[in-house]
């Protein structure tokens, strides 16, 4: 009778020590199974929309952000860039933004832009895709006297102005794109997507 007690005792500890080291190793084959239905970071870095904190820009300055593999460009434009983008449109290929693959709806004005301050582009020449320079100086000595700030192309020569529009008989045919991007506060940008209810 002794020994029968000693071993229920002992078979309710067999009992329970496989059921803790069974559902342990359960616990330990699933982990990777769900855990390979969650999207790669890899995945989610190339598609997933990315925050800017356009607080830390300071005026005048241009920071850059990878989304989809391409650089994000957003830029602090000062009074005085701003200023200046009327005055050159006589110079400009698409001066209005007509061509709307290259902004959405909310960007198609002389801004390019929700905030006129802030200016979000795909830095990426709409020529072969080079990435051009950020040349915000007016008057670069080999840019001419006449240059109001923007971006010049290394690859092929083509210019954009400080909104992104190119220039006239320049290789580069259309403006630099703008992203789909929304404000989620009055500092952070999300660029990726849209606001609700927004549409391209």
């Amino acid at each position: 009778m002794a020994n029968e007690g000693v071993d229920r005792r002992r078979r309710r500890f067999l009992v329970a020590a496989t059921t803790v080291v069974g559902g342990a190793g359960v616990a330990a084959l699933a982990t990777p199974f769900v855990a390979s239905l969650q999207p790669s970071a890899r995945a989610q870095a190339a598609g997933a929309p990315v925050e800017v904190n356009v607080s830390q820009i300071e005026p005048g300055q241009r920071i850059s952000v990878g989304w989809r593999g391409r650089p994000i460009w957003v830029v602090r434009r000062t009074p005085e860039m701003l200023d200046l983008l009327p005055g050159i449109r006589e110079r400009l290929r698409d001066p209005d933004s007509e061509v709307i693959t290259q902004q959405p709806e909310y960007a198609r004005n002389q801004y390019r832009s929700i905030n006129p301050e802030i200016l979000v582009l795909i830095g990426l020449c709409t020529h072969l895709g080079c990435s051009p320079a950020f040349r915000p100086e007016v008057g670069a000595g080999e840019l001419g006297a006449d240059w109001p700030g923007g971006w010049l192309c290394g690859c092929h020569g083509s210019r954009f102005d400080m909104a992104g529009r190119t220039y006239r008989n320049q290789p580069a045919a259309l403006n630099l794109e703008v992203p789909p991007h929304h404000y989620l506060s009055d500092n952070v940008i999300l660029v990726g997507e849209h606001a609700e209810g927004g549409t391209a």
